[in-house]
């Protein structure tokens, strides 16, 4: 029997403190909060999206960050092995819109309650309240992790599954990046990934809280489109955010003189928006512009369709020439804004960047420098979009780490 150590009681830290002491190893999982799974109670605006059911395949298309690296643990530990999981120990599941997969309950606090139950039930000792300082390293190993106020623990093998620096309030501080870092791995830049893009135009805020459904988001960089997607977004007071939004964050960091384009109709084509907008023109013929586009769009969001197309909001419908008429399409289906960054990381969903994967066996988890320290979860340098890919990643990464830690 081996003594691991396990840095970090969210789901990455949880999963493999479970499976290392099924395998019968003594196992103490270290978590500075007061609570395990303090980031799950809010994943999923508290509903927690635990999984997605698509084909483990399809997985990787919605993995940016270093999909190649996750082939042997989310292969190993599948989403369906996440779902009987959850399903063995009396936790009904239920599939949304993209597959998305939640309890039936909509409540986190289920999640983590079969997390602990495995935890008690494999006799992990949980400290909680409890900061880990440093990690002390000799001869190519591991020796001990060094508390805050000076004790040190020892075990045999030990796990880093920190998170990164995103929503440090649950307790994502960074600290594994330090710890990984003073053991010579070489750290990737974090940076925020799922996040809210920040905007140039300062009308914006007249927009802030009008919620979109079925619009198309375009990313583009020097004309060229760069991402595409369809799905929900909102206006806030300093940009965009919404799931097409966050999923489309990510490349800010790798461009500048960014444009962001919605199509308001993605449904119609040009010469069906026109067909439509006569429609409406037909119907409110004798009113002024300002009061024609009432069935065509959201009411917050007309009068800067009318600003952005030049067209005198009190001028008559029934004036309204062919050439206006193109002005008010372009604008419609290509809703533009200026890029000038994302929101703090602070604020962002996840983190990207973290402990380099080329450093990192992907078969076990194991550090290629130090041969008893094995990582987990979002500390490593990997990302997905939102959907519940994030989350499938700390259980697999968890799995493989706990389950390949060598028997003493």
């Amino acid at each position: 029997m081996s003594s691991v150590i396990v840095i970090g009681g969210g789901p990455a830290g949880m999963m493999s403190a479970i499976k290392a002491a099924e395998e019968g190893n003594a196992v103490t999982l270290i978590e500075k909060n007061e609570k395990l799974g303090k980031k799950l109670y809010i994943t999923g605006k508290g509903r927690c999206n635990v999984t997605n059911y698509k084909d483990i395949s399809d997985f990787f298309d919605n993995i940016p960050g270093n999909p190649s690296f996750l082939y042997s643990s989310l292969y190993t530990y599948t989403n369906l092995d996440v779902m009987n999981f959850f399903q063995s120990e009396g936790v009904d599941l239920k599939v949304e819109r993209g597959d998305r997969v939640f309890p039936k309950s909509d409540k986190s606090s289920d999640i983590i309650r079969v997390f602990e139950k495995k935890l008690k039930k494999n006799n992990v000792k949980i400290l909680l309240n409890t900061v880990v300082d440093d990690i002390e390293y000799n001869d190519g190993i591991v020796k001990s992790v060094i508390l805050k106020g000076g004790k040190k623990i020892k075990g045999d093998y030990y796990i880093i599954a920190t998170g990164g620096i995103s929503y440090p309030q649950t307790g994502s501080t960074g600290d594994g990046y330090k710890f990984a870092k003073k053991a010579g791995h070489t750290i990737i830049s974090p940076r925020a990934a799922l996040t809210s893009i920040t905007v140039e135009e300062q009308w914006v805020k007249e927009l802030s809280g009008l919620s979109l459904k079925n619009v198309e988001l375009s990313l583009k960089h020097k004309n060229k489109v760069i991402y595409k997607g369809f799905g929900e977004m909102l206006f806030t007071h300093f940009g965009i955010s919404g799931p097409i939004v966050l999923t489309a964050s990510r490349l800010v960091h790798d461009f500048d003189e960014l444009t962001a384009s919605i199509n308001l109709k993605p449904a119609l084509d040009r010469n069906n928006l026109d067909k439509r907008i006569q429609k409406d023109f037909a119907k409110y013929v004798n009113k002024d512009f300002k009061n024609s586009l009432c069935d065509l769009l959201p009411k917050k969001i007309i009068d800067i369709v009318i600003r952005l197309s030049n067209i005198d909001e009190n001028k008559k419908v029934n004036s309204i020439t062919k050439n206006e008429r193109n002005n008010i399409i372009d604008v419609i289906q290509n809703f533009t804004l200026k890029v000038s960054g994302v929101r703090p990381i602070a604020e962002a969903i996840i983190t990207a960047g973290g402990v380099n994967t080329k450093e990192i066996d992907p078969s076990t988890m194991q550090s290629k420098f130090i041969s008893n320290l094995y990582f987990a979860g979002e500390v490593i340098d990997v990302d997905a979009n939102t959907g519940g890919f994030n989350l499938q990643i700390a259980y697999s990464t968890g799995f493989l780490a706990g389950s390949n830690i060598e028997k003493r």
